[in-house]
């Protein structure tokens, strides 16, 4: 048959336009290898159902991606997969549209941020823009995580619209009307509203919030942990404090306790990866004499303890599966009771016991990809995870590093001379604080203070100098040209000025976003630039990372 062209569309000989080619685009979810596993051989289906959850053939069913071929007929079929193994191989066998499979790298299925970018990817290479007229996207929701679906939303009702979104249930195929255009009705009011609300989190510096009088800092990046830590605080649910190591996650939920209403009760500190999971289970809910070796007396608790109060539990990513087991049971509160009941019994006895405890969890570590990786319960995590504060590094706050070290410095002062009758306390030069200020403190924190005790051990006169404190980081090179002062590098030897002054750009770049929070209008115009074109254009030419996390 004939084929031409009109204008933009496709007509055949008679006049009448060309049915659009329909091309559709789904990831290959849980559910659909659970139903195709339903149909193998035992060895086979023990294949394709290893490392799903559940591990379990779903029998009877389709599954959601056969359903909607089986209903439905498209002209091309593309099948996003994070999965290894012949298990791409006999779906799309078994579905039989000659499907193309598109193989893609998950480290984390919830993350927004590499979902959109996998997905986008991918959809650049199903559909080229601008996107031919008779061609007709249709995206299918149902497979994948909560994080994949609204990434197709948001990627059909913009970049790529317009699509047709497909959801399946039941044996049924429909499609599903998201009634609205994104980019004209919500990303205005969004944008404005979540400004409106990081300005409210971030209004108050952690002087002005009782029981952060000890947090010290008021870049913006601290005032908005501070104001998400607030809000936690004054509900009785568990929070997830996230951030590097030496961020100061347990001075936060000291800070979280003393401002809830629990602030009169216990606050108990358990480090989950400094013991092993038989003494960390007796720390945790006690013993009975006798339970075990060297179990001489009956012994309480930690949530015995801090009845009424706040248990902090540090490190919790270093859980092993058992104990995370037997956390997941006791953070799950009575149908009927109040969020914080737990029921738990001590090692060695069966005999109930009871405690009110509002739990705070913390770790360094990306608790959502252990979860992707099956190192992580995930149920587990949603327990602990109902508010999560992150916590940013010093590398993010470089306005408050002079502060910081300041008032490490007079803790430090007061503990040597309770020590040391006589002492003289320290203090740093103006080249010193510059050097401190400019650093970038990897081990944030706690490398700080180690590095100004140090200092202050080894300094024989009052003031620490900037060669004092140089010599007590050694990661610094003390040649008498310091890699952090841009105005004492050498010269020479594969020096290039043009690199050099890139690099300073980038700096400055990427701290005016974090300082932002994001807002590339205001970033513009702390960089003094006159509009956020101009910082638009630098961050691409610089191939600077424009994500603020």
């Amino acid at each position: 048959m004939a084929v031409y062209k009109r204008g933009c569309h496709f007509v055949q000989p008679n006049g009448d336009p060309m049915p659009a080619r329909r091309v559709l685009v789904s990831w290959i979810g849980y559910a659909d290898f659970r139903a195709l596993a339903a149909t193998l051989p035992p060895e086979q289906a023990a294949e394709v159902l290893r490392g799903l959850n559940p591990p379990t053939p779903l029998a009877g069913q389709a599954g959601p991606l056969k359903t909607l071929l089986d209903c439905e007929h498209f002209d091309e079929v593309h099948l996003l997969t994070s999965h290894t193994g012949s298990r791409n191989r006999l779906y799309a066998q078994w579905v039989a549209r000659d499907p193309v499979l598109h193989r893609v790298t998950v480290s984390n299925p919830t993350d927004y941020t590499e979902i959109f970018r996998l997905t986008d990817a991918e959809l650049t290479k199903v559909i080229a823009l601008p996107r031919a007229a008779d061609v007709e996207l249709c995206i299918h929701l149902s497979p994948g995580t909560p994080t994949m679906t609204a990434t197709w939303v948001l990627l059909g009702k913009s970049k790529y619209q317009p699509a047709t979104f497909y959801q399946t249930h039941d044996g049924r195929a429909w499609v599903t009307t998201v009634p609205f255009d994104l980019v004209v009705d919500y990303v205005p009011t969004v944008l404005r509203d979540a400004d409106a609300r990081l300005q409210a989190l971030a209004a108050d510096g952690p002087q002005d919030v009782a029981g952060f009088e000890a947090v010290v800092g008021d870049g913006p990046a601290i005032r908005l942990a501070v104001g998400r830590a607030r809000r936690a605080a004054r509900r009785d649910v568990s929070v997830l404090i996230l951030g590097e190591s030496g961020t100061g996650k347990e001075l936060f939920a000291r800070a979280i306790h003393e401002a809830s209403p629990r602030r009169e009760r216990p606050f108990v500190a358990i480090n989950c990866a400094a013991m092993s999971r038989e003494l960390l289970e007796s720390e945790l809910f006690g013993h009975r004499k006798g339970a075990f070796t060297g179990a001489d007396r009956d012994r309480e608790g930690a949530f015995t303890v801090a009845d009424g109060g706040t248990l902090f539990l540090d490190e919790v990513g270093e859980c092993d599966s058992a104990m995370q087991a037997k956390l997941l049971r006791v953070l799950q509160p009575p149908t009927d009771g109040p969020p914080c009941a737990r029921a738990f019994s001590r090692v060695g006895d069966t005999r109930p016991l009871s405690s009110d405890v509002r739990v705070i969890a913390a770790t360094n570590r990306d608790l959502l990809g252990c979860v992707a990786r099956h190192q992580f319960r995930e149920d587990l995590y949603y327990r602990l995870a109902v508010l999560t504060v992150k916590l940013p590094p010093l590398r993010e706050r470089l306005s408050d590093i002079p502060a910081i070290a300041g008032r490490l410095l007079e803790r430090i002062n007061r503990e040597f001379a309770r020590q040391e009758p006589g002492y003289r306390p320290k203090r740093l030069s103006s080249a010193a604080l510059r050097f401190v200020a400019a650093y970038l403190w990897p081990g944030n924190v706690r490398q700080l203070q180690n590095t100004l005790t140090q200092a202050a051990v080894l300094t024989d006169g009052d003031v620490i100098d900037r060669r004092d404190v140089e010599d007590a980081v050694p990661e610094v090179a003390t040649d008498g040209a310091s890699a952090s002062d841009v105005l004492a590098l050498p010269l020479g030897g594969g020096f290039s000025l043009a690199k050099h002054l890139e690099e300073i750009q980038r700096h400055y770049l990427r701290r005016a976003l974090v300082e932002a929070g994001g807002v590339q209008r205001r970033a513009a115009t702390l960089l003094g630039y006159g509009n956020y074109q101009t910082l638009a254009a630098q961050l691409d030419r610089l191939g600077v990372d424009k994500t603020v996390r």
